[in-house]
This record gives C-alpha cells, structure tokens and sequence, in this order.
C-alpha cells in the first residue's frame, strides 16, 4: 500500500521529523532576504524550528515595529504562505522505492507534482480492486443457492455497507491532507493511536488474507479450467475427492504465493507496469458477460446437461446423455449406463435402483435471456453437504440409489446458508481505499477522492445488481448451483454465459486475480511498514526497516507467512469471512471516526465534501456490525478481541502520540459534561473517598524530597479518585518558567515511577507559604477538587535556626482546616514500606480520641485493599476518662463496627486522674527555655501561662506512654492530630506537644478531619 509524506522541493538537510505529521515547533520566518549572494538557506521541513533565532531581524518590515521583538516566533504571513507554497505532496510508496537507487540520488531528484485525475488516480484503481475473484468464481452460485431476490439483498446489503463507508471516508479525506496508510491513517489521526493500530492492523490482516484469496482463487481456475491434468493428488474414491482438492490447493498455492513474493521482492515497478494490464482483463471478462448474455436472446450458447430423473449428472463421466447408444442397427449400453450398472449385458442388467426407475433427460444449460427461466431462479435453494442437485418440475422416482454411485451426481460441497453467502459475497465490495491511499498523485485529491470513490461504488454496484439478474435470467437454476461446472462439462458457469468464448472469461478471470493478489501483496507489507514506522506498538519495530531503497523486507516476509497460513485453509469460501471480518471492523471504525468528528465539531473539522451526515454514519457502522455477526458470529467475535488486546497493548505499552485526534475530544466532551453534573453539590457520604492534593517538597536539584509520600499516596488510593501532586517554586513566574518546567516533568516521572495515576501542578510564588495556600485553594475543577491535604512532616525543626519550616508547616493546617479539608501528615516517612513490599502479619493500629467525621475508620479499610497492608490487622483503640463506663464504650464500638461492616478488635483504655509527672514539668521547661531563646531572637516580649502549657504536656505524654505501650509493634499507627492553637503566639509549643505526642512509633499517621462525615451504617 503506497504511503506519502510532505517533503521539501528543495535540496534539504536531513530532518528528524515524523514523517506523517511533521514537527511541533515551527519556524515560519523569512528567509528570502537578508542572505549574502550565493549562500542558499535550507530548511528541514514548513514547521517552526527556532534553531535560527540568531538570525539578523534588520530586513523586518518597519510597518511590523509593533511585532518586531515577537517576529522570531510570530512570523509574517507573508513567511508562512511562502513556505507552504513550495511544499507539494509526493508519494512515498511503491514509486518512489522503484527510483531510490540510493538516499544522495534521491535527495538529488526533485519530486514530480502530482498530476493524475479523477478517472486514472482513483476511479479506475478502485474499479480493478473492487471487481475481484468473487464475481467471476462464486458469483452464479451464490445467485443459484439464493435466488434472484436474495442475492439482490445480498449486494444491497454490502454495497450499502461499502457506500455509507465512503460517504465517511470521503469526509475524512478531504478534511486535509491525508498522506499514507489509508483507513490507517484516517483513523489513528481522527480516533487516536489506539484506535489507529488496532484497525491498522486489522486492515492488515485483511489485506493479508485478500492475497491468500485471490491466490486460492488463481489456482481454483488453474486446476479446475485451465490445466485439470495439472493435479498432483488424485481421489481414490468419491470420498476422497475434498482432500485432493484441499491438498492440491495448498502445495500449489504455496508454491503461486512464493513466486509472487519473490517478485514483489525483486521490484515492485513490475507490478505497477502491469497493473493497467490486470484491469483491461477484468473489463473485457465483464464486457464478454454482458455481450454474451445479448447474444443469448437469439441465439443461446449450446450447453446441456445430462438429469436422471432430477439429479444433475456429472457430464464429464460419459459421452452421450442416454441409457443406450444405437452402433449401427444394434442398441448397446452407453457409457453412462456402464457407470450405472455393474453388469454390461441390458438383458439381465444389475443396476442402481434410482437409475432404472428414472429416465435420462437432456436439458438446456443455457436456455437464454428470453426463455423465461428467471422465473424459476426468483427464490433460493440452499443445501446441506453432500446433497445432490435437483431441478423442481422434473418427474422423479423416489428411491435410494447405490452408494457407490454418489459420484456421478453433482452435489453440494458445503452447507449453505444467508449468512454463509453474505461472507462469501463482502470481498468483492471491499477495495474502496485504493484511491486515498494515493493521495499524493492526485492533481485535487479532495475533489478526485469523493467522486471517484462514489462513482467507482456506483459502477460496481449496477454491474453486481444486473449480474444477478443477467445469470437469473440466463441460465439454468441446477447450473448456478453448479459451483464448479461439473454439470457443463468443468466449464466455469460464467464462461459458459460469455461471448464470444469461455476462454475469455477463464484467461481473463486468471490474469484478473492474479494481478489482484499481486497488488494485495504489495500493499499489506507497505501498510505494516507504516504502523511500524509510527511507532505505536513496539514489538513491530522491526518491520518498518527494509532494503537500502525502502523496500519493506521483514513486513513482505511477515505477510507471506500469514499468507500461507490463508492458503493452508485451502478454501477460498473460508478465507473470504475471514478478511470480510478484517475489512468490516475497518469499515466500522472509519463510519465512527466521521461520527466522533462530526458531533464534537472540533475546530478542525472543515471537510470540502459536504454531503455527509453523522446518521449517515451511524447507520454505516451499524450495518458494519450486522453484517459481522450476520457473516460468521465466531469470527466476528475473534476480529474483536484482535482488535481489543492490540488496543490495550497500544494503551499499556505503546509509545504515547499526540496526534489532536477525536476521542481525546470525545474524551473532553464526556469530562465537561461529567462536572458540570458534579457541580449540583458534594457528594453523598457513601461516594466520599480521599481526593488527595500531596504537596511534595523539591530539593535543590528540582528532585521530589520524599518520594515515599507518593508511595503511600499509591497505597491509599489503588488508582481510584482524584490525585493531584503539588509543589511550590519560590521565586518569580516571569523568571522561573523553566524551572518550572523542569520540576514539572521530574514530579511526573517520580508519579511514573511510583505509579501515581493523577495530575501534576508547580506553582511559583513569593512565599512558599503564600504557593500551598494557592495550591489548597485552586487544585481541581469544579466538581473535581481535592477533600484531602497530604503533606509531609518538618524533619529537623529544632535544630533549625530558620522558623519557616515549622511555620509553613502550621499555616497549612490552618488553611486545610479553614478550607474544611482533611489532613494526612505521614510521620518518619522515609519508614514507611515500598509498593514492592508485603507486610505478611501485623496490625494497623488507630487511636480514636476525638469523632472526626469517620476518618481514622475509613483510611486502614483503604490500606487494606493494597497488596503491601492487605494481610495487616485492624485495631481499634478509644480513650475511656474517669466517668465513662468502658464496658459499654467497648459494646458500643464493636456495634458501632459491625454495621460499618468492618473488621477490626476493639479496646478501651482507660487515661485516669494522675498527679502531673516531673518528666512533664521537665519537659514543659525545656520547652519553654526554647520558645523564649527564639522570642528573644525575634526581639518579642509575649507569654505564655505556664499552667495551659503543662496541662497540654500532661496530656500529650499520658497519651504517648499509653499508644507507645500497646502499639510498639504495630505496622502502623493512626491518631487524631490536634488542632494548632487559635493564637498564633503558641506555634512552637505546637509542634514539640506533637513531637511528644508520637515519640518512640516507627510510623505515624496523623489524621485531622474535614468537618463532614465520610463513613455511614447506611447501604
């Protein structure tokens, strides 16, 4: 399959660009003038490359002074126009391999302009791949097997199919330029690389599995009409006669699909050359159709065939259409009474049964336009294998005949059915893509496209309809059913019709398909060496390389081995369901890609063929759908999940390609309309989960401090919801945009490594203070904003000498609890495990003191659903005071946790009155000589009341020896996290009564609630 690009007129230096949709940084400014004589500048492609913005700007128009200091990113349009101008579209196929000697005489050659019409660059390309194999070899049958009526409804159906489909393709054509690849490159530019690769290769396939039919198809006519004594495998008996077949079919089809490798590998020019050749035998077979179909009004062409009774008889098996022969004055057995009957003597004959009872009549296989036998053709006939071929009207004796007779009747090879003849009848409506996939020969591809794609449909569309009645109107219904001609002597049934020879039909259908096969060879390694080149699905990186010229060798390799796996089939009315399930699946995603477009009306969707309509597509890609399963279900089913695992393969695996196409519009279109519907208020209490913002800390290097503050973000939230990972650059926007950048693209690969699935924003500000208050306030859209802070804890604020850390640390609380979110503060996080570790016993210890909306319940249930937690325990401990009753504290709970439905042991402990400690005072002491050295060396006079101070201490070490005691092992440690003083004068305090408070635990989680419940008994 050709595939174009957009290349320089001029000679060029190499570029690096993609070579289907060039680069994303463009450099449209002038470079006409302000050169020295003689010196030419290059350039590397149309797009903007700022590789030149040393260039002298003196030249620039004085009119632009305005723009001047902007030109070298801003071009003039008269810059951009001339740019474009000199750009042309030249294929990068078939022709331009057979030119390429090698790259400096290619780089030396300037491309032709494309020049080719409506008529030879589309019109009559898509004539010669739509008109195939099918018309000339299972066309009657199908017509004989269904009937007039339902083989109309047959081509309607698929040509229908095939129409709508290029009402869409003819939409996506002509909005731009579409270089290479065809339904490849339309749909992974429109529905994205996901989309693109899976149909890409499913049009492969497709492609792949014409060649193996048009080959079958070859050497259907060479062993059945051209040359029969060609055959290596021979039937023993009537039994063995499939096998033969099927055997002969693979050695010789193995031996045609080699050949035609070879080549296609030796030149492709050779192709080319005799591609107008292989269409001049197409049309002189189809022209001898119609011409002999005329004759037939006055004088039919003389084929009869032999009935007994009314069995069709193989004809080629006797002589004269008779029980007896008259030699001389003497009536003798015939030949075909011979086959009948064992003993040779008619006065004590032994015969079959069906054969003595039946007479022999001889028939008109060809009664002719005007004989009225389309009458009798109107409705169908379908049979199951292996039954014999009967003509209605005929009389008939009703007996079982000897089995070794079987042979000389002609039968069914297969069942059939509608849905049997749909699949085998869609190959010859396929081919509609050969005229954008040359896109870049066309003079107007956007007028030549549409037009020649619809006409060429519309001829072919009128030669199957009139066929159909021509073949129902001519000829013998037993004849039609007659799949291979037994019953004309091995004559093809279409040549019998054909003027003014069989042999034209026969030749021509041969060369036909042959060429046919040639050029499907041609073009599925060209389309594979595309999708490799993209770069989408790694492990076909290897086929886009080739031969020095271009020449795609490991993609011709790949496709002549799926090839052969289509000639091992060995029966071209098996392989055609297989690559209609191919070209539907194509067919579908193009009708969806003109929908998708079409209602999401992006900007870009300008396309100059007007006469489309999403419905239009809708009911294309429908009818796609219907007619695989209509087709064959199961295979329908095995194209899907084809087409699904490289999707996801694409998705998981692939390499990420922007290419503005329309699910990630479809996907803006969906997110828009979902928050705009979050947006009615918050959600119930059954649907909160933690919305996460984790505000990370970047050292000076730009790299993420704590990275482990990301791993337990991982843990908590197993990809569900919301997560937004923020950081804060102090400084100057106007001076810090690519440092920010820089931190941006280091906090997205750290969320990469730690498999965060969520967003990312760096905020420069003044302050860092002043960044996370921005951060908490403006984080999320609409309905999408965060519930939860996750922040980590001030290592080393003691020994600081700069207050900020702690301070920046205490104003975020007050923000988290002014903006009634809730706060995560993960304590020595650097303790906490990797995602690659299992913790396999232990508990998940919380200690609830204070009711805060549920939290501290619904955060372990979450850790547990991660590998790394999912084997801890859950604990559950509350503080009794001196007037609870702990017993029923205790009862309570456990209720309490049953209708929460979770799991987890329960126990109250009791705190009672206790005299003050002197390990309290002393450490109430230390922290006051601390707090006022650092008020001395802040020049403030303020106090405290020693009182507050010591109650706060009593408490937090009361506490700390009671969750150090019982939770000294436990995994991990979750507690209410006080709330910081309402007067500002007591920070330091705060943060040492929160040292105290969890010293002597490995890991802590401090935990402060939003102010609204999370956790509810409800279903």
């Amino acid at each position: 399959m050709p595939h174009f690009t957009v290349v320089p007129v001029e000679d060029s230096a190499t570029s690096n660009y993609d070579s289907l949709e060039g680069i994303n940084w463009v450099d449209y400014r002038d470079t006409g003038q302000g050169g020295h004589p003689g010196q030419q500048d290059t350039e590397d492609s149309p797009f903007l490359s700022s590789a030149d913005a040393d260039r002298k700007t003196d030249f620039y128009d004085r009119n632009l002074a305005l723009f001047e200091e902007e030109l070298d990113i801003r071009p003039k349009v008269s810059s951009l126009l001339s740019r474009l101008v000199n750009y042309t579209n030249i294929t990068q196929g078939a022709r331009e391999h057979e030119e390429a000697e090698n790259t400096e005489t290619s780089r030396r050659k300037a491309p032709k302009s494309p020049n080719m019409g409506t008529l030879m660059g589309v019109y009559l390309p898509c004539l010669q791949n739509i008109f195939g194999v099918i018309l000339f070899l299972r066309l009657t049958w199908i017509v004989g097997t269904a009937g007039i009526v339902q083989s109309f409804l047959i081509v309607l159906m698929c040509c229908s199919c095939t129409m709508l489909t290029a009402i869409s393709m003819s939409a996506i054509a002509t909005n731009g330029v579409v270089p290479a690849g065809g339904a490849y490159f339309m749909i992974s530019r429109s529905l994205g690389a996901e989309f693109g690769g899976a149909v890409g290769i499913c049009f492969y396939l497709g492609t792949t599995f014409a060649a193996a039919m048009y080959i079958l198809g070859a050497i259907e006519i060479f062993l059945k009409y051209l040359v029969p004594q060609a055959a290596i495998f021979h039937a023993s008996d009537h039994h063995g006669g499939d096998s033969a077949i099927l055997n002969n079919m693979r050695v010789y089809g193995t031996i045609c699909l080699s050949l035609m490798a070879v080549v296609v590998f030796v030149g492709v020019k050779y192709v080319n050359k005799l591609a107008s050749l292989f269409l001049a035998c197409v049309i002189i077979s189809i022209v001898s159709i119609y011409a002999g179909a005329i004759k037939s009004i006055f004088q039919p062409p003389d084929f009869s065939i032999c009935m007994l009774g009314n069995r069709t008889l193989v004809r080629d098996q006797f002589d004269v259409c008779s029980k007896t022969v008259l030699e001389g004055n003497v009536t003798v057995p015939s030949q075909l009474w011979r086959n009948f009957c064992s003993s040779g003597n008619m006065s004590s004959p032994q015969c079959d049964d069906y054969f003595n009872q039946n007479n022999v009549t001889e028939i008109q296989g060809i009664p002719g336009l005007a004989s009225g036998i389309i009458r009798d053709n109107m409705w169908g006939d379908y049979l199951e294998k292996g039954q014999i071929l009967e003509k209605a009207g005929l009389p008939s004796v009703d007996v079982h005949g000897a089995v070794e007779s079987f042979g000389l009747y002609v039968s069914a090879d297969i069942a059939t059915s509608f849905t049997l003849l749909v699949g085998i009848f869609f190959p010859s409506a396929t081919g509609i893509m050969a005229g954008s996939n040359r896109s870049g020969d066309l003079k107007d591809a956007q007028k030549s496209i549409p037009i020649g794609t619809i006409l060429a449909i519309t001829t072919t569309t009128l030669v199957y309809f009139s066929s159909v009645v021509l073949f129902g109107a001519c000829i013998e219904g037993a004849v039609l059913r007659d799949k291979f001609g037994d019953a004309v002597s091995k004559n093809l049934v279409v040549g019998t019709l054909s003027w003014p020879s069989p042999w034209v039909i026969v030749i021509g259908s041969f060369f036909s398909t042959v060429g046919a096969g040639l050029q499907s060879l041609t073009g599925a390694p060209r389309l594979l060496q595309a999708i490799a080149k993209d770069n989408i699905i790694p492990f076909l990186r290897v086929f886009g390389h080739g031969k020095a010229n271009g020449e795609p060798t490991w993609a011709l390799l790949l496709t002549g081995l799926i090839a052969e796996l289509g000639i091992l089939i060995a029966s071209l009315d098996m392989v055609a369901p297989i690559l209609s399930m191919f070209f539907l699946m194509c067919y579908l995603f193009v009708n969806l890609a003109c929908a998708v477009q079409t209602l999401l009306r992006t900007p870009n969707w300008r396309p100059r063929f007007k006469y489309y309509h999403w419905a239009l597509s809708f009911l294309g890609m429908s009818m796609c759908l219907a007619l695989m399963f209509i087709s064959s279900w199961y295979y329908a089913i095995v194209a899907m999940c084809i087409a699904g695992m490289i999707y996801k393969y694409i998705e998981y695996q692939g390499a990420e390609k922007e290419w503005g196409d329309g699910i990630r519009g479809l996907s803006l279109s969906a997110a828009r309309y979902s928050l705009l519907r979050l947006e009615h208020g918050p959600p119930h209490t059954k649907n909160w989960r933690p919305q996460v913002l984790v505000l990370l800390k970047l050292d000076e290097d730009l790299h993420v401090k704590y990275p482990r503050l990301l791993t337990f973000v991982s843990q908590l939230k197993a990809g569900k919801g919301l997560t937004i990972v923020g950081s804060v650059i102090q400084g100057q926007f106007l001076d810090s945009y690519g440092e920010t950048q820089a931190s941006e693209q280091a906090v997205k690969n750290m969320m990469e490594i730690e498999r965060v699935k969520g967003f990312c924003q760096v905020v420069v500000a003044s302050k860092v203070r002043e960044g996370i208050a921005h951060l908490i306030q403006s984080c999320g859209l609409g309905g999408m904003k965060h519930n939860t802070v996750v922040m980590g804890w001030p290592y080393g604020w003691r020994q600081s000498e700069d207050p900020r850390a702690w301070k920046t640390f205490i104003n975020t609380v007050r923000c988290t609890t002014a903006a009634h979110l809730a706060l995560m503060v993960p304590k020595n996080i650097s303790f906490y495990p990797s995602n690659h570790e299992r913790f396999t016993d232990g508990t998940i210890d919380v200690w609830w003191i204070v009711h805060d909306g549920g939290m501290l319940m619904l955060l372990p249930f979450l850790l547990k659903q991660h590998k790394v937690w999912r084997k801890c325990k859950m604990r559950i401990f509350t503080v009794a005071q001196m007037d609870d009753n702990s017993i029923q504290m205790k009862k309570d709970l456990a209720t309490f946790l049953y209708q929460l439905r979770i799991e987890a042991e329960v126990e109250v402990v009791e705190m009672h009155d206790s005299d003050i400690s002197a390990y309290t005072y002393e450490r109430t002491l230390m922290m006051e000589q601390r707090s006022q050295m650092l008020r001395q060396m802040r020049l403030s006079s303020a106090e405290r009341e020693r009182e507050s101070n010591v109650r706060r201490m009593h408490t937090a070490v009361k506490l700390n020896e009671v969750i150090v005691n019982k939770s000294h092992d436990a995994r991990l440690v979750l507690l209410n996290m006080p709330g910081p003083p309402r007067n500002t004068d007591g920070d330091e305090n705060y943060m040492e009564f929160l040292e105290v408070l969890t010293e002597g635990l490995e890991r802590v989680l401090l935990v402060r609630g939003g102010g609204r419940e999370v956790i509810t008994i409800y279903s």
